[in-house]
């Protein structure tokens, strides 16, 4: 088999089409035992990805018999998975989806537990004989831990391995979601919700990491979609959830099913939980095989750390994370998302005091107004499956072949529209009084857009840049998070001065303008920025 290495300074010239690639000069060595597969992540990072067999051996000057991998539908596998049964590449179909579910669930957990308490603002405030906006602070407080709590599990994930650290978070957060519906004062209540926050971001802060492990190109976007459902249905079931059982109970009931849930992710990491990293840099015969010891070891981190199964010194690990942010495509796209999905964020964890006090609503009537995005979020799971192979599909069929990583904001510019529609008739319907089937409506447009949106940018950086998949997914984490903590502090305020009709329209027209001056660029030129700059080049994946 002809083998192409990651190291190998090969030029492919650029074609008269975007992205498009002309053959490389000479052909690749053949293959010696023992040696990697072909890299063909690493020419999709700067010229594009080719699933057909026929356009990858004319562009990679491969010979006619050069042996690549396909699936059973004769599409070519990128990456091209070892001959190894430890590869996580090689899972089966059954296991690979297992663990897409244990990380939804886990990942459901994370802005579940941070918008729970947005709905009992008014209650706590009773509580603790204090104001809703002083109460919103514990929640600030654990939507910023988010950003940081997930930039540590990706440096941790790099050096200890990823389920080690998951689980030891998934732990650490179920034991402080109890002691937050057991607290006696705002004080430890606020302490607890800080601390929750950090701990709790695990699966949604360094999915990435597990969704590039397991799956290849061609599922990714399918498998990041879902992740990214379960990570943005999450903040409305929260407050939803805590609604209903306020109208019945104590808000406490409701921070007892927080705990509940985090638990049930829990039992799934210790149930399905397995380690995905695989050193993919090394020779087959040089890597240990941790599977061969028990499940518990892996899951303790016990057999990563006695094999230094990940080969990365502890510093290292974490200057990944500074790396990967100096290159332009994830800087600009983290702070378009920071510009796009705050005002989501805001408007979930403060809409319960501008609407309630409004249309006189009880806590039922609540709960039921938070259907609507909770719906918007699941109609993403079958839009986006389609969307994004029919995306693929037809930016291919324009290119030669070839899709480009900028395939994948496409997206964006067909749902944007919705996006600032819906937006702004949440706005304006709170500010005239109008019928409120207008924002049920717009709600659930605009959380439809917000989660293709996500899964779009994320499904982006996994394609330019696949060897930091986890420091892109702690990135957009912490974009998002920043975004809602600081908005989280002005939302109330800004509404109640300039009314709901102002504020949404300004907020809108910032998503915009955010779209235009970042989506739109790398859209046309992120091929080119991606090609000055380089390739990562981590010494390990």
């Amino acid at each position: 088999m002809a083998t192409l290495k990651p190291e190998d300074n090969t030029t492919i010239a650029a074609s008269s089409r975007d992205s498009d690639v002309s053959p490389i000069s000479t052909p690749p060595p053949e293959k010696s035992a023992g040696e990697q597969p072909i890299d063909l992540e690493r020419l999709g990072e700067q010229h594009g990805y080719a699933l057909d067999e026929t356009v990858l051996k004319h562009q990679l000057g491969l010979p006619p018999d050069a042996v690549l991998k396909k699936d059973s539908t004769g599409r070519v596998l990128i990456p091209q998975p070892s001959d190894s049964p430890l590869d996580p590449l090689n899972w089966s179909v059954w296991k690979k989806r297992s663990i897409l579910v244990m990380l939804a669930i886990a990942s459901f957990t994370c802005d579940y537990s941070a918008a729970t308490g947005a709905s009992a603002l008014l209650v706590q405030a009773e509580t603790w004989h204090i104001s809703p906006n002083t109460v919103n602070h514990a929640t600030a407080g654990n939507t910023f831990m988010l950003g940081v709590g997930g930039l540590f599990v990706v440096w941790l994930s790099a050096y200890f391995g990823r389920l080690p650290v998951l689980f030891y978070f998934t732990v650490i957060a179920a034991a402080t979601a109890i002691w937050s519906a057991a607290a006696n004062s705002f004080e430890s209540y606020m302490a607890s919700r800080i601390l929750n926050g950090f701990f709790v971001v695990a699966a949604a802060g360094g999915g990435l990491m597990w969704i590039n492990d397991v799956f290849f190109f061609h599922e990714r976007p399918r498998m990041i979609n879902i992740w990214s459902c379960a990570i943005i249905l999450s903040p409305f079931l929260g407050p939803q959830f805590m609604a209903a059982v306020i109208q019945v109970a104590s808000w406490r009931i409701g921070m007892y099913l927080n705990f509940g849930i985090i638990m049930a992710s829990l039992l799934s990491i210790l149930l399905i939980g397995d380690e995905t990293f695989f050193p993919r840099h090394k020779r087959i015969s040089e890597i240990p095989d941790i599977y061969a010891k028990p499940r518990w070891q892996r899951l303790l981190g016990l057999a990563q750390t006695k094999t230094r199964y990940t080969d990365n010194t502890f510093l290292r690990a974490g200057t990944r994370l500074g790396i990967a942010a100096t290159r332009l495509p994830v800087f600009l796209i983290c702070f378009f998302y920071f510009l796009d999905f705050g005002f989501t964020v805001a408007n979930n964890t403060t809409i319960a005091v501008i609407v309630v006090p409004a249309y006189t609503l009880d806590y039922y009537g609540l709960a039921a107004i938070y259907c609507s995005p909770v719906l918007g979020a699941l109609l993403c799971i079958p839009f986006g499956h389609y969307l994004f192979d029919f995306i693929g599909k037809l930016w291919a069929k324009r290119h030669n072949g070839v899709i480009a990583p900028e395939a994948r904001l496409i997206p964006i510019w067909i749902v944007l529209p919705l996006k600032i529609a819906g937006y702004n008739m949440i706005g304006v319907t709170v500010q005239r009084h109008l019928n409120l089937w207008i924002l049920i409506v717009g709600w659930g447009m605009h959380n439809l857009s917000t989660v293709l949106t996500t899964s779009a940018v994320a499904a982006y950086l996994i394609d330019c840049y696949p060897e930091a998949s986890g420091e892109s997914a702690a990135w957009l984490n912490f974009s998002r998070t920043l975004a809602g903590f600081i908005l989280g502090y002005v939302q109330l305020n800004w509404a109640h001065s300039a009314g709901t009709e102002v504020e949404y329209g300004i907020q809108s027209a910032i998503m915009g303008g955010a779209f235009l001056f970042f989506v739109v660029p790398l859209t046309f030129f992120g091929s080119r920025i991606r090609k000055i700059q380089g390739p990562l080049k981590f010494k390990t994946n």
